[in-house]
């Protein structure tokens, strides 16, 4: 069971520990390598998670997984993980630290989902825009492609949303048919 508060606090050490080693951007890439793996992995994930693997053996795998991908100091925080049995909790802490990575550095991470795919170029405007529209530094843009929304966008960032798609104007019509305040209730 997901526990955010346990990852934010594994997070918040994981930064303070990187930024008085001076290493923060360096853990930075770790943990998105590790974040990468585990949706990309669901053996990883079960590995992580399964009570019947000793943690001996969880370490030894971890380690093998990461080996050469991470730094000194992500492999002993893994290390540490297991050891105090929270390497269940590993894919948490590793979005917690991103997250809090993203605050401190003011970066803001917009979501496009769109119909079809888009260009580059397209993306390089929206991205101008939210910038100017909402005073950001810097943002990263990550683009999904959803067919079921026939047309249009829709835009996250910062617990807002921007549904400009042509699936939810349809449903829109479709609640004013329902309710139809034109005709008398009998």
């Amino acid at each position: 069971m997901p526990n955010p508060r346990l990852a934010d606090r594994y997070a918040k050490s994981l930064i303070d520990l990187s930024t008085e080693r001076g290493s923060l951007e360096i853990v930075q890439q770790d943990m998105r390598y590790i974040q990468a793996l585990c949706k990309a992995s669901r053996e990883f994930l079960n590995m992580l998670r399964s009570p019947i693997i000793k943690s001996d053996q969880k370490e030894k795998m971890v380690a093998a997984v990461t080996k050469g991908n991470v730094s000194e100091l992500t492999v002993a925080f893994n290390n540490l993980l297991v050891k105090k049995g929270r390497e269940a909790d590993l894919p948490e802490i590793a979005g917690a630290f991103i997250n809090q990575y993203n605050a401190l550095k003011g970066i803001h991470q917009v979501k496009l989902t769109t119909a079809v795919a888009v260009s580059d170029e397209l993306k390089k405007s929206i991205e101008a825009k939210v910038k100017t529209a909402n005073s950001f530094a810097t943002i990263e843009l990550e683009t999904v492609t959803n067919e079921s929304l026939i047309g249009g966008f829709v835009l996250e960032f910062d617990n807002k949303l921007v549904d400009a798609s042509i699936a939810h104007d349809l449903r829109e019509i479709k609640k004013q048919f329902s309710k139809n305040v034109y005709i008398q209730n009998i």
